[in-house]
């Protein structure tokens, strides 16, 4: 399938083909849901911790008499019921990773890419050239395809990088940092000629 190559201000520049068998797949939703829930979970630290009764420090000794009180027959000060007692049941340190294969990955890599070009939301741009790291420079661009949320994909440049990083809702990656996340989350995608052919390379 072919796609309109533009300039930054979003004038036709020229045609280019694109990969069928990457761009123009039947987009898998199930695979794309399972891929994304894995990234999350992958993200979690997993770093929450509580006592237990037998790991609060206290003494065990009884708080006071079985009968005559009226009140509830007591434990010791470790005990659940009392305050600063252990937790019932609390979390523990754990791993959240979810494993997902590189041919499953791939697959739901080339799902969310389709599902951009589908939506006519991946622009393909000749280059991102700047003159200087300015938050204005980027803001321009995105003016120029009316987009707010967006993805920017470039090979290497640290004006681009630091143009877009204080734009809320822009991120700006590397042809091998992205990902079925990023591209469903931020709607948008704008890539360079140059960070298509090396997208190319490492999905097909």
């Amino acid at each position: 399938m072919k796609l309109t190559v533009y300039d930054q201000k979003k004038k036709k520049m020229d045609d280019i083909e694109l990969q069928d068998s990457i761009f123009n797949t039947e987009v898998n939703v199930t695979l794309l849901h399972q891929v994304i829930q894995s990234h999350l979970a992958n993200a979690r630290s997993g770093n929450a911790s509580t006592k237990d009764s037998g790991e609060v420090s206290g003494s065990t000794r009884k708080l006071f008499k079985q009968k005559g009180t009226g009140n509830a027959r007591p434990g010791s000060i470790k005990s659940p019921l009392q305050y600063g007692g252990g937790i019932v049941f609390g979390p523990h340190p754990r791993s959240y990773t979810q494993k997902i294969n590189k041919k499953m990955y791939k697959s739901a890599l080339r799902s969310a890419l389709s599902d951009r070009v589908k939506s006519d939301n991946f622009f393909v741009v000749d280059s991102l050239k700047l003159s200087e790291p300015k938050t204005k420079n980027v803001s321009a661009i995105l003016k120029s395809f009316n987009i707010k949320k967006c993805l920017l994909v470039d090979v290497d440049n640290r004006e681009l990088t630091l143009s877009a990083r204080n734009i809320y809702g822009v991120k700006t990656v590397k042809p091998e940092q992205v990902n079925p996340y990023d591209l469903i989350k931020y709607e948008n995608v704008i890539v360079t000629k140059t960070a298509l052919n090396k997208m190319n390379e490492f999905i097909a």
